[in-house]
């Protein structure tokens, strides 16, 4: 078990090798076991608490292994907040590279339960996201919960076939020098600021962390692009011309969005190729 990188600041994200108790899960975010909506939700809001949520898909094969809680400044809304868990199906544990399920949801209106399609790389402790081979699937706080999300759950592993071509085709195409460069370039306006220079160039975000990653395929370009722009750390130079380290993209919404961007991107790089 290991505690893997933080979702806002001073809460941490619990990754495990192995399916994640009940207690493992409540000592780092508690809010999905919550006794009860908050207080500023109304009467119209159905009230069902994520662990019912996890237990229903527990029963049909899904198991957690990552899950982590936003930070709040109010400390009322700390039971509520919003927390994602990441699950995979029986049948999909041992793969090399696992296809998980990404739920989200809180119990303090800044969020439905969403339910997205993910991908977890084994050698770089990389939880990536599918950005074009599913739509979100929001369920709001109303009606049957726990059969729309169970359905909803279903409807993801559906789709998860078509993740796996993609990253198939990803690994198949061979990328020349100029084209990776390309595709920094490409990464690095998804996370900054179009207006100001990036702190940080392209041959840094392509270099890799590990000797598995020296390759020039599409999809181990993308894996250490992913890596170095989510857990930063890179040393570059503000505006200004100071030295600085880059930050960790720590929200999770921001976290979805970027990974998101990024396999939409790398996906839509492989089809100009193919």
């Amino acid at each position: 078990m290991r505690l893997s990188s933080t979702f806002g600041r001073g809460s941490p994200a619990l990754r495990s090798a192995f399916p994640l108790s009940d207690d493992q899960i409540r000592s780092v975010a508690p809010s999905i076991f919550a006794d009860d909506k908050h207080t500023s939700r109304s009467e119209r809001y159905t009230y069902v608490p994520t662990v019912e949520i996890l237990r229903g898909l527990r029963n049909e094969g899904f198991t957690p292994f990552m899950v982590c809680q936003s930070k709040v400044r109010d400390d009322g809304k700390r039971e509520h907040a919003k927390h994602m868990i990441r699950l995979r199906h029986a049948d999909r544990i041992e793969a090399a590279e696992a296809n998980e399920i990404i739920l989200l949801n809180s119990h303090d209106g800044s969020s439905s339960y969403q339910l997205y399609a993910g991908c977890f790389r084994f050698v770089c402790q990389n939880g990536l996201v599918c950005g074009t081979t599913t739509n979100t699937i929001r369920i709001p706080h109303k009606g049957d919960i726990i059969n729309d999300v169970i359905e909803g759950a279903f409807r993801v592993v559906e789709d998860f076939e078509r993740a796996d071509e993609e990253r198939e085709g990803m690994k198949a195409l061979t990328l020349n020098n100029g084209e990776q460069q390309a595709f920094a370039r490409a990464a690095l306006m998804l996370k900054y600021d179009q207006d100001t220079p990036a702190p940080i160039t392209e041959t840094q975000i392509l270099r890799p962390q590990r000797r598995e990653d020296m390759k020039s395929d599409m999809w181990t370009t993308f894996n250490a692009v992913q890596e170095n722009l989510v857990k930063g750390g890179l040393r570059g130079r503000n505006t200004n011309g100071n030295t600085i380290r880059t930050r960790e993209v720590k929200g999770i919404d921001q976290n979805i969005r970027l990974n998101s961007a990024l396999w939409t991107l790398a996906e839509e790089m492989r089809k100009l190729k193919a």
